[in-house]
């Protein structure tokens, strides 16, 4: 027996089968550094059409979590599939550096009485410290950006830019000081926004006190009486006795019918609905003796329980009669944002709401009874007093969700202090209020998903004035000066600012804080009191786009500041996206982005969160240094965003395995481009076999589809896609074809050539196709392919050297979907004669296809190559009605009947044909591998 093996066009390549991620994927970041990628592609891209995708501040504090990688990958995917689109697409990331967390740790670490200016440096130089470790992070995981240059929040200019913001906000008329009740944390010793109040189960003290009535004869009135037989009292229900020292009101629900009940020692006054509960509650018997609604009940006055003040009843529609309740509210307007509308409506000045608690939690020193208690261990004794004074008519402990911190997971109270506002409902230079504006914006914004659009629209109808104070060390200030006695601006104070300014431009926030008013002020100085609250770290993200953005900024553009797109997490919706909205278009009178795209959060596998008590944290750190970064990228790409995003250790094992696909695809892709020089070898489309030119035209028709859900950013669709096309069309139908003609046919005939040139293109787009996702793995693919490089895979466009099949083609598109589809019945057919051991491989088969006459002539259409294709070494096509006894296939008009082949087996292609054997010189081979010898004259194929 002869070896013709060197007679063979066997594959190979330099691209490996395994990928060795976690080893490779450093030494291709250390060459993208060497290359300075990220600046050559802006130098590439210059000119071309901008899209700006504006990075959400992450916060610079820990290290990086899954979620923190979810978001960077798919900024990542979007901003590289809009550069291989052929557009400019820059990538600035960002950091948010100042406010409580990193105060807090920097009191842990170095002790809570550190001088101010010391306390800031120590918070800027552990952001700083932060921002590097978490870079570090983002770089590794194959995010292409400006890593060199970022912006941060705490950057003098950034900061500078900040106050110039709110500058364009007070101008704007947007800005107001009021007292209001705010989300108030005590270990803060600062307001809350929104964002940073969640819910957790609470213990609190349920109590029903009654209040004594005032105007008997009023209350008479209300009820139809000439007079009350005996002592009346009103009754509330709270599960807040720490409020009851700041009662100034009670609220009835003008509706609601309200009932006068006697009681025994007293009348009790009570909705009448929820008399028999109540009373059961109580320990009490009674009857109603009269009836009235609630508004005849406006104005009527009661006495404090233990304070010498009246407490008057004003209607509101916020009134509930829910089981457990009385039907009515008690009214502190320095902790509660309706108690508080309510009173001021009802002509309370700011001046006479009464706030007895501290900053610290802790009550006045000159309060009656409590003063320089802390109020949760003031509410047992408050219940005390009210028993002692004959109030108390019920008490129990109820477990109930409670607003806590979200940093310091302790409850929070709302609390009226003086503070900063941006209005909702103030009308702007042009008459629209910025809520408005703010709806308006919102409808001319494209979502990703769709439903963002009403949850932000919702949020944005119902907010309340947004506070932007904060009482804290490490934040941007708000310059203001306040004249001593009338506490007015100062009437220059947009001038005032700006000066401020351009001093924190140089010098940083310090400025402000060391800054001598008269620097400014000159003689009024004396006159004035410097503001030394400082902003919400809302405002200081939610205002990047006037500063980053701005064709003044080194990050700026001409685009100005509007960013084609903001992507985060869909907490962001009530975060960045919201604060964002509200600076855009108080300052620039729109959102300063066209389009939101919303991520869910991460879960594990059972969609619980990640919990390093539960151990069901997946850490990207671990996920490169084990699998690999384009691992992480691919399961991201593999995964719904639009709801909770799964992830655990079998989930991204499976995602390797995908992966795996994907790249042996790639290998043997490039392992038959063996001697191929692209210049020299390939053919013209028209010149290409048949089965050639339908995997270029799939190829094609494919990234015709790829483009367009990058596009629209349907990362799984391309996922899915790409991945399809590996396992079906290529692995599962081409690749198997060519095999033979590849490794068989002579070195440069146009059999192999013809595929050859196939190959190439495929390969060149597929290394394009998952450049966005598998970044690391198709720089591999890219520098191994055939020809001409650029320098890097990150710096093309779309391949551009696909054609497509005519629509007439008589071997078009339709011919081989039919083709394929025979091919994966008659593949079943083949595996059923393996395992019932009538065959060991199908080159050892003879199959007849019986099938009905339109099929016949669609197969009889390839001749003697329809064996090629199914990969036996002889197909006989024969009538549908002889193939009574022929096993069914799940395919119209065919049925199938497998046999072993009698004749031998060729020892160079492996065929089975009835000539092997007859050839003296050559008895171990067919006459077609006789032919395909490099002195032979060569096989002429036609079609596949």
């Amino acid at each position: 027996m002869s070896d013709y093996k060197h007679t063979l066009n066997l594959p190979e390549t330099d691209f490996p089968m395994r990928g060795m991620l976690p080893k490779r994927e450093p030494e291709r970041l250390a060459q993208w550094d060497k290359l300075d990628l990220y600046h050559r592609l802006r130098e590439e891209r210059r000119g071309r059409e901008l899209f700006v995708l504006h990075d959400g501040p992450p916060y610079a504090n820990g290290s990086i979590h899954i979620g923190h990688a979810v978001n960077k990958i798919l900024k990542d995917i979007i901003v590289k599939s809009k550069n291989l689109a052929g557009l400019d697409a820059p990538y600035v990331p960002g950091w948010d550096c100042h406010g409580l967390p990193i105060e807090h740790k920097v009191e842990t670490t170095h002790g809570k009485h550190l001088a101010p200016e010391r306390a800031r440096a120590l918070c800027r130089e552990y952001a700083g410290e932060q921002i590097q470790a978490q870079l570090s992070d983002f770089v590794r995981l194959g995010v292409v950006g400006d890593w060199g240059n970022p912006y941060r929040s705490m950057d003098f200019a950034n900061e500078a830019g900040e106050i110039r913001a709110l500058a364009d906000m007070v101008e704007a008329g947007f800005v107001f000081k009021g007292l209001k009740p705010v989300n108030w944390c005590f270990d803060c010793g600062s307001a809350l926004a929104e964002a940073e109040v969640e819910y957790a189960d609470k213990q609190s003290d349920a109590i029903d006190v009654a209040f004594p009535a005032a105007d008997e004869a009023g209350l008479a009135a209300a009820f139809g009486l000439e007079a009350l037989p005996k002592p009346a009292a009103i009754v509330i229900w709270t599960t807040t006795p720490w409020t009851v020292p700041a009662n100034q009101a009670l609220n009835v629900h003008p509706e609601f019918t309200y009932a006068l009940v006697d009681a025994g020692e007293r009348l009790l006054v009570l909705a009448e609905e929820l008399v028999e509960s109540c009373l059961e509650r109580f320990g009490l018997e009674g009857e109603i003796i009269a009836t009235a609604t609630g508004e005849r009940l406006d104005g009527v006055t009661f006495r404090h329980p233990f304070y010498d003040r009246l407490s008057p009843v004003y209607l509101a529609d916020y009134v509930e009669s829910e089981v457990g309740s009385t039907g009515i509210v008690h009214s502190a307007p320095a902790y509660g944002v309706d108690d508080f509308v309510t009173c001021r409506a009802h002509g309370m000045d700011f001046s006479e709401i009464k706030s007895p608690v501290q900053g610290d939690g802790v009550y006045a020193d000159d309060l009656p009874y409590f003063g320089g208690q802390l109020i949760w261990k003031a509410n047992p004794r408050i219940v005390e007093k009210l028993a002692e004074v004959g109030a108390l008519l019920a008490h129990k402990t109820i477990t109930h969700s409670y607003m806590h911190c979200w940093r310091h997971k302790t409850p929070v109270i709302y609390r009226a202090t003086a503070q900063w506002f941006v209005g909702m409902d103030i009308e702007g230079k042009d008459g629209k209020t910025l809520r408005e504006k703010a709806l308006e914006g919102i409808e001319a914004t494209r979502f990703t998903p769709a439903w963002g659009q009403a949850r932000l629209h919702a949020m944005i109808a119902n907010r309340p004035d947004w506070c932007i104070s904060r009482q804290r060390n490490w934040g941007v200030p708000i310059p203001f000066f306040l004249h001593k006695a009338t506490g007015e601006l100062h009437p220059r104070t947009v001038e005032l600012m700006e000066r401020a300014a351009q001093r924190v431009e140089v010098e940083g926030i310090d400025a402000w804080f060391r800054l001598d008013p008269a620097e400014l002020l000159g003689e009024e100085a004396a006159d004035y009191d410097k503001v030394t609250d400082t902003l919400d770290v809302w405002f200081d993200s939610g205002t990047t786009h006037r500063h980053v953005l701005r064709g003044s900024h080194p990050h700026g553009h001409d685009q100005g500041p509007r960013a084609d797109l903001y992507l985060e997490g869909s907490d962001q919706h009530r975060g960045w996206f919201h604060s964002s909205l509200l600076t855009g278009c108080a300052i620039d009178g729109h959102p300063p982005y066209r389009g939101l795209l919303t991520h869910g959060f991460t879960v594990d596998a059972h969609g619980r969160k990640m919990s390093k008590s539960v151990g069901n944290v997946v850490a990207p750190q671990e996920v490169m240094d084990k699998l690999g970064a384009d691992i992480l990228r691919l399961w991201v790409a593999s995964t719904d965003y639009a709801g909770e995003m799964a992830v655990s250790d079998e989930i991204l094992k499976r995602t390797a395995d995908v992966y795996r696909r994907i790249r042996n695809t790639a290998r043997f892709l490039l392992a038959n481009l063996n001697g191929f020089d692209p210049e020299r070898d390939a053919l013209a489309f028209d010149d290409m076999l048949a089965l050639d030119q339908w995997v270029v035209d799939r190829a094609a028709q494919l990234q015709a589809r790829i483009e367009r859900a990058y596009e629209e950013y349907r990362f799984l669709d391309v996922y899915q896609q790409v991945h399809g096309f590996c396992a079906r069309e290529l692995g599962g139908f081409y690749l198997d074809v060519i095999k033979d003609r590849q490794y068989t046919t002579q070195a440069e005939s146009v059999a192999r050539r013809s595929a050859q040139t196939a190959l190439y293109q495929v390969v060149e787009a597929l290394s394009r196709w998952v450049a966005p996702i598998l970044s690391f793995t198709a720089e591999e693919i890219f520098e191994n392919i055939p020809g001409k490089r650029g320098d890097s895979v990150l710096l093309e466009t779309y391949y551009g050297g696909l054609s497509t099949l005519a629509d007439g083609a008589e071997m078009g598109r339709d011919f081989w979907e039919q083709v394929l589809e025979v091919k994966q019945a008659v593949n079943k057919c083949l595996e059923d004669a393996r395992n019932a051991k009538t065959i060991k491989g199908s080159l050892a088969a003879e199959v007849t296809l019986f099938v009905d006459d339109e099929l016949r002539a669609t197969l009889a259409k390839l001749g003697d190559e329809l064996r090629f294709v199914m990969l036996t070494s002889e197909v006989h096509l024969a009538p549908l009605a002889d193939g009574q006894a022929a096993e069914a296939t799940d395919l119209d008009g065919l049925k199938v009947a497998v046999a072993a082949s009698a004749h031998k087996k060729c020892e160079r292609c492996w065929h089975h044909r009835e000539d092997v054997g007859s050839h003296g010189e050559h008895p171990d081979l067919c006459g077609r591998c006789i032919s395909n010898l490099p002195e032979g004259p060569g096989e002429t194929r036609h079609f596949a």
